[in-house]
């Protein structure tokens, strides 16, 4: 088939790539003129594992193309996705204009039917949008062109985008025509040869599931969160607790890990959206504004562990910091949790040494110039001359490290666990003192007349 996707972001070039690799003639088009051309170039704009070889390989066979012409992307597909940026406004709505943009784009030039796929995470509305805007286009133009609207929503993680592209759990289709849906199951019949996982509905039911599926995942997270707070001050063991909810098989074990809160571009613009659809049919969402509160009282956890081992005063400490992004696998760092963790210790005088596999470039660009933020080449290395380690992501490098090794260098012997990797016993046998979420505190405490000698020596020498 010959498909266009509008946008090559995230989602659109997934989408591109994805569609070009099972054989379909693929144009990607972008308002950006640098990244169209550094993708012609073979230069990949976002991290994204196993991306750069599909695009690489589509491109040399001729199935992937880049332009920034609209005219171009409408006339060489018949099926035009619109996978462009939804921003969150101030009120927390989706801001849909770039969408619109694109619909009314696609309406200037179309001259033959078109299915048009809106990709892109929009409020309930947004295909009756759509439509109004390609009818309102082709009257401008005096013409009388058939189209269907699709939606189409996305359900990529970051990190493993590819893998849920090639291989859905589900394909949801809100569509218009049932011509739109024998052409959308013709596209996706590659992709589901073992299994029928094709799901049919209106456009503002497919429109709603995305928002639903992400705004439950949070709640899971944030819930399990908020009881890991119990569990610490009752003394339990929220890693437990988790096991022995998760066996439960009306629960499951997905997205029961207790940690220090969700970030990225999807959860929390997603969750904010949601509250502001809610709002607009007088509805208060609770559950959903509870899940986004969780979440922001849990990203202060790792800063609150740390002043637990250490005490109150946190000026004049070194603490190293493992994981930046705010999962493994990305380079993604909208709200993740090492942001508000980095900017209250810089914030109360301690140095940060930092080390993330991959969002070493963005975690520059965030700090830049300030004298307190060091990136280090390697995980270790971020620990030389720390008092402290805090793990934020939990990084595969990350998850066995030479605790031997660790108990030489931190100063203080102190490991904050923000992702619960580690077995506080076996940080134990070597001096290390554990501290993680949901968990009971060390027996041992942190050496705390070492500390004031250490906050001493500091202040002598400042």
């Amino acid at each position: 088939m010959k498909v266009s996707v509008f946008g090559a972001g995230y989602v659109g070039l997934v989408t591109a790539a994805c569609l070009a690799e099972m054989g379909n003639s693929v144009c990607c088009a972008d308002v950006d003129e640098a990244r169209v051309e550094q993708l012609r170039q073979g230069l990949i704009p976002i991290h994204e594992p196993g991306l750069d070889h599909l695009v690489h390989r589509n491109a040399a066979a001729g199935r992937l193309s880049f332009t920034t012409s609209a005219a171009e992307a409408v006339s060489h597909g018949t099926i035009l996705f619109i996978a462009v940026g939804t921003p969150p406004g101030e009120d927390g709505s989706a801001d849909v204009r770039h969408v619109l943009q694109v619909a009314r784009s696609i309406g200037q030039h179309m001259a033959e039917y078109k299915v048009v796929v809106n990709k892109s995470t929009v409020p309930v509305g947004t295909g009756d949008a759509v439509d109004a805007q390609l009818r309102q286009a082709l009257a401008d133009r005096s013409m009388v062109v058939p189209y269907s609207v699709v939606s189409n929503p996305e359900f990529l993680k970051e990190g493993a985008a590819i893998d849920d592209f090639m291989r859905p759990d589900r394909v949801v289709l809100g569509c218009s025509s049932d011509q739109a849906e024998f052409i959308m199951r013709g596209l996706y019949a590659p992709f589901l040869r073992n299994r029928e996982r094709i799901q049919v509905m209106d456009v503002r039911s497919a429109e709603l599931t995305k928002y639903v599926a992400n705004a439950m995942l949070a709640q899971r997270i944030s819930f399990m969160n908020e009881m890991a707070s119990l569990a610490e001050r009752v003394g339990a063991d929220i890693e437990k607790i988790r096991i022995g909810v998760g066996s439960d098989e009306r629960i499951g074990p997905h997205f029961l890990y207790a940690g220090c809160g969700w970030g990225g571009s999807c959860f929390p613009k997603d969750v904010r959206a949601l509250m502001a659809m809610g709002e607009d049919q007088g509805l208060t969402m609770g559950m959903v504004q509870a899940s986004l509160s969780v979440n922001e009282q849990q990203k202060k956890r790792p800063a609150e562990l740390l002043r637990q081992a250490v005490g109150e005063d946190l000026s004049g400490l070194t603490v190293a910091v493992w994981g930046l992004a705010f999962k493994p696998e990305t380079d993604d760092m909208r709200e993740a949790p090492s942001r508000v963790l980095i900017d209250e210790l810089l914030a109360n005088g301690a140095t940060v040494q930092a080390y993330d596999p991959v969002a070493m470039d963005n975690a520059g660009q965030i700090w830049a110039g300030h004298a307190g933020f060091k990136l280090a080449n390697s995980a270790m290395k971020a620990c030389e001359g720390a008092d402290a380690l805090v793990v934020v992501t939990e990084w595969r490098e990350f998850r066995s490290p030479v605790f031997e090794d660790l108990a030489k260098v931190l100063r203080l012997g102190v490991v904050v666990d923000g992702r619960n990797l580690y077995r506080t016993e076996e940080l134990a046998q070597v001096g290390l003192r554990h501290f993680s979420i949901g968990r009971p505190a060390p027996t041992t405490t942190v050496n705390t007349a070492a500390a004031q000698r250490h906050q001493l020596a500091w202040r002598e020498a400042a």
